[in-house]
């Protein structure tokens, strides 16, 4: 098995697990009382940086990197994301932090609450406000979701520098094809169920896009009831959520080599936030969401409550690939064959916010 970094952003702190040799162990919390809502692994250096989105009740939210695997970190001496004055806006949160391929080194996207994305082009350490996307002009329009006004996805085509998506809760998903200068709504066939309009240009609440290995304009998107496919980069969508025990939920990941395969983690429903069934399932699916299977060998067996939230599902780079899970009762799961079976490597943690995987 390869070495595999594991990082765990929970509601009381990172915890930082690493399997060497076929075993776990986790380090000590750090960031103790911070919420740690984003954390990215950015891979591209010689020595993989690691990128967190802190967010102390006394100090406010900030952003850490760690150039040793995290044993220091260092915090920039002025704020890293930092709305301009002119905005009128203040951070509340980073919950997103995303490097870009590897044709734009040193690029990090960050995304935060308010809704709005930030740029870096040296390595996370100071960001920049992407200002087409903060003057949208149906901006005025958006609308807090449950957990806040937010930019909480970032996904980029390492074919094209120039070609960025992004999620806002409750906004829906927006495109780039340009660098930034430019964003177009691209949710024509996602439902808003809470909207008079059935399928409105935006005003979704998308709750998480993954990108599928193999054709890169295919994309899967879990929405606040919905699970959909797009195989034009976003420009339309289909649902593909039918097989599920319900298409409520948070968290969508895709496997990072097999193409038309992708991870959900179903939930009751919006007035029922618990496992689909009270069973602790992931489901995937191998032909691009015609069917799903549910995977649970290894997993409790009985009724069971931890919800999962959208990015705390996640896979890492390893052939077979590792599969991870947290869940708002403190368990993390793990899996090392693609999701066919499971191992609990961590259980009684604060509530777990955020998961982040990779082989080192």
């Amino acid at each position: 098995m390869p070495d595999v970094l594991l990082t765990v952003g929970t509601r009381k702190g990172l915890f930082i697990g690493r399997r060497h040799d076929g075993r776990w162990e986790f380090d000590d919390p750090h960031f103790p009382a911070q919420a740690v809502y984003s954390v990215a692994i950015d891979t591209r250096p010689d020595t993989p940086r690691l990128l967190v989105g802190g967010d102390s009740s006394h100090w406010g939210p900030s952003v850490f990197h760690s150039d040793d695997l995290g044993r220091s970190w260092t915090e920039p001496p002025a704020p890293a994301v930092k709305f301009p004055q002119d905005t009128g806006a203040s951070l509340e949160r980073v919950w997103q932090l995303h490097p870009a391929p590897a044709h734009s080194p040193g690029v990090v996207y960050a995304g935060t609450e308010p809704a709005a994305l930030f740029r870096s082009d040296d390595g996370g350490e100071s960001f920049a406000l992407v200002r087409p996307l903060w003057e949208h002009p149906t901006r005025s329009q958006w609308v807090p979701g449950g957990g806040g006004e937010a930019v909480h996805t970032v996904v980029t085509d390492r074919r094209d520098p120039d070609a960025v998506t992004v999620a806002v809760s409750t906004a829906g998903v927006f495109r780039s094809r340009d660098g930034g200068a430019s964003w177009d709504p691209s949710n024509h066939g996602v439902s808003a169920v809470f909207l008079p309009e059935p399928d409105p240009e935006f005003g979704q609440c998308v709750h998480k896009i993954a990108q599928d290995a193999g054709d890169l304009d295919r994309l899967y998107l879990q929405n606040h009831w919905g699970v959909y496919r797009s195989d034009d980069a976003g420009g339309s969508w289909t649902d593909i959520g039918g097989p599920l025990p319900s298409d409520f939920g948070f968290a969508v990941a895709a496997h990072p080599h097999r193409p038309d395969t992708a991870y959900v983690f179903p939930i009751t429903a919006d007035s029922d936030r618990v496992p689909a069934e009270r069973r602790c399932r992931v489901y995937r699916t191998t032909d691009a969401g015609t069917s799903w299977e549910p995977l649970s060998r290894g997993l409790p067996a009985g009724d069971h409550y931890g919800t999962v939230l959208r990015d705390a599902l996640c896979t890492d780079d390893a052939d077979p690939a590792g599969v991870y899970f947290g869940n708002r009762n403190g368990e993390v799961y793990a899996s090392d064959d693609d999701g066919d079976s499971w191992r609990l490597l961590a259980d009684h943690l604060p509530d777990v916010l955020c998961v982040r995987a990779a082989v080192i």
